[in-house]
């Protein structure tokens, strides 16, 4: 699939239907990880096929795991213990995703041999110091790009120490690469963040049979850890659900049943926000999934307001901040979202795409330099717009034709195979 891609998306009078969406990103990669550092053979089912968990998959295979590829989305990995992965010979790519990129690099740091990770062209773009700060303070020897600061990274790995590391962000991909080098290293690690960020290494490393303790205001594992290979069931993906929450929200005249997502409340800001927003989404057939909360999410189209977003959501809504944009974009009156400097970092700068994107459509929106002001209309128009080679751009755009007045054509569409396979035959089969 050429990574130029255009697809034009016509407006749509209603959508309905009842469907899942892929394996949880987070999770699928975690569970990759985990399983390849545990003893044993497990099981990982539902895993996300996207391009930023076979990065994953590979690079393990790369350091001597053993992985075997099943129908039906499932993995068979050989774990072989914190200390069975072997020097790889020759350079891990990374491609597109930072939560390889970072987690890997908590793992490499502990590991007895060299490595070096690398990625595409906006991975290599992305900060790198907020790992390699803490993991260096460790005792860790990596090199990169611009003062080790992007990758290309080299690792030489091995005698770290234990640390506590107050967190200037709330990053998941910080704390989960700080927790698995700690893992590996004898006495407890401790990490401080200023908000709450996504949990699901800490669920998962218990799971596994590491010795995690989660404590208002961070977390901290004692190593050196022994894992025990697991089967892990990887609900659907939270951030993928994202998209069509707010695509049934305002194309008029929808309801869709969104089946087996996960709602790990570190996760479910999307949901608060477009529920403070007026947006009706309830969640049904709630349970427990391999450690996570799981439910369906039955949405129906809503009028919805403008809000102010702020504070402790925004960690739990980072990666849905696109789509959010959209609903807000369609909202009566202002939306002001704060805080959310992260987005400037993530595959593209998210703040200045979304308003450059929506603008094009005809959207009132204006950047600030920790988020957006966004004035709510009654359409948007259609125009070409790019995606700028990010996935969830790409995907938001698409929601946002559902509601314009004329059809919508994005430029680079292929870059939604990192995250969500599958995903415009599915926005074209609501429809229908």
């Amino acid at each position: 699939m050429s990574k130029t891609e255009t697809r034009t998306i016509q407006p749509a009078a209603r959508l309905a239907g009842e469907f899942t969406v892929p394996g949880d990103k987070s999770i699928s990669h975690r569970a990759i990880m985990f399983a390849s550092l545990a003893e044993g053979q497990s099981r990982v089912h539902g895993l996300l096929r996207g391009e930023d968990c076979m990065s994953t998959l590979k690079a393990f295979q790369q350091l001597g795991i053993e992985i075997l590829d099943q129908a039906d989305d499932e993995l068979i990995i050989h774990g072989r213990g914190l200390r069975g992965l072997q020097e790889p010979n020759n350079v891990i790519d990374c491609g597109n995703s930072g939560t390889t990129m970072r987690l890997m690099s908590g793992i490499l740091a502990a590991q007895p041999f060299f490595s070096v990770l690398t990625g595409d062209q906006y991975l290599r773009q992305r900060p790198m110091k907020r790992i390699i700060d803490p993991l260096t303070a460790m005792g860790a020897k990596i090199s990169g790009r611009e003062n080790a600061t992007k990758a290309p990274l080299a690792i030489n790995g091995g005698n770290l120490e234990t640390m506590e590391y107050q967190s200037p962000i709330a990053s998941a991909q910080v704390k989960s690469a700080l927790l698995l080098a700690g893992l590996q290293i004898n006495g407890t690690t401790t990490v401080f963040e200023p908000h709450l960020s996504r949990d699901h290494s800490e669920r998962m490393l218990r799971s596994f049979g590491a010795e995690v303790a989660v404590f208002p205001g961070g977390a901290r594992v004692t190593g050196p850890a022994h894992l025990r290979a697991q089967d892990v069931r990887v609900p659907g993906d939270i951030s993928s659900a994202a998209f069509f929450l707010v695509a049934g929200l305002i194309v008029p005249n929808s309801e869709l049943l969104i089946k087996n997502v996960g709602v790990n409340p570190t996760r479910s800001g999307v949901i608060d926000i477009l529920r403070l927003m007026g947006g009706s989404i309830e969640l049904t057939n709630q349970r427990e999934l391999s450690g996570e909360p799981v439910a369906d999410l039955l949405v129906k189209s809503s009028a919805l307001q403008g809000i102010d977003i702020a504070g402790e959501l925004i960690p739990r809504a980072i990666d849905e901040f696109p789509v959010i944009s959209v609903a807000a974009a369609f909202a009566e009156g202002v939306t002001t979202i704060r805080e959310a400097k992260e987005l400037r970092v993530k595959e593209t700068d998210r703040i200045a795409a979304i308003c450059e994107t929506l603008s094009a459509l005809g959207g009132n929106i204006t950047p600030l330099a920790d988020g957006m002001r966004i004035e709510g209309r009654e359409t948007l128009r259609g125009a070409s717009v790019r995606s700028f080679g990010d996935h969830r751009i790409a995907m938001s755009l698409a929601v946002a034709a559902l509601r314009a007045d004329a059809a919508v054509s994005i430029s680079d569409t292929a870059c939604t195979e990192t995250s969500f396979p599958g995903f415009w035959q599915l926005l074209e089969k609501i429809q229908g």
